[in-house]
């Protein structure tokens, strides 16, 4: 019985230190990572050029009397250009550069992209 009793003891003894080590090496690389400040800005700007192209190309596409779904959007450094293969006419090139302009983040819009009348 106490043979049992000291192996269960020194089982026990080493299953937590075994345990407390392997914690102890997760939480060592989960330590934060430091960047420099251009690639932290950089990764930010990209994040919001998505953000922009997906929310004009949301409000084009929910607008009614525009044809979302046929203008190309893309965004560069705040700078949202439009541009289509299908003619608009130049009340719809005004709405969706209007939209456009209204968007948190956009800096300026180029339509020359975009076919009208």
């Amino acid at each position: 019985m106490k043979k049992f009793a000291i192996a269960a003891a020194t089982a026990t003894a080493l299953t937590l230190t075994m345990a407390n080590a392997a914690f102890a090496a997760q939480q060592a690389s989960h330590t934060p990572l430091m960047l420099a400040a251009g690639e932290v800005t950089e990764a930010k700007e990209d994040v919001s050029d998505t953000w922009i192209t997906t929310k004009v190309k949301s409000d084009l596409m929910t607008e009614k009397g525009i044809p979302g779904t046929d203008i190309k959007v893309e965004t560069n450094k705040g700078v949202v250009s439009l541009s289509s293969d299908v003619t608009l006419s130049d009340a719809q090139k005004d709405t969706a550069v209007a939209l456009t302009k209204k968007i948190k983040g956009v800096k300026d819009v180029s339509a020359d992209g975009l076919k009208s009348n």
